[in-house]
């Protein structure tokens, strides 16, 4: 699976699990409107800053939403 497909997927499921939708967490983070479609339906890989925000929204890793590791904990 492809790095994009696999940091979608991790987004969505964040979302799920914790009652966010995505339309909120695109407003929050200050995401182009059509994110998730440029993700998945145009396999553009999400920019170093978008990783950051969205990794800050959520309070884990970039390696978490990149697949690397499944610990989503950040080292604080």
């Amino acid at each position: 699976m492809q790095i994009n497909h696999v940091f979608i997927e991790i987004v969505k499921q964040l979302c799920k699990e914790r009652g966010i939708a995505i339309n909120k967490l695109i407003s929050e983070c200050r995401l182009d409107k059509g994110f998730v479609y440029k993700i998945e339906k145009r396999n553009q890989t999400p920019s170093i800053q978008v990783l950051y925000d969205v990794a800050q929204y959520f309070d884990v890793t970039t390696d978490y939403l990149l697949g690397r590791t499944d610990k989503p904990e950040v080292n604080k």
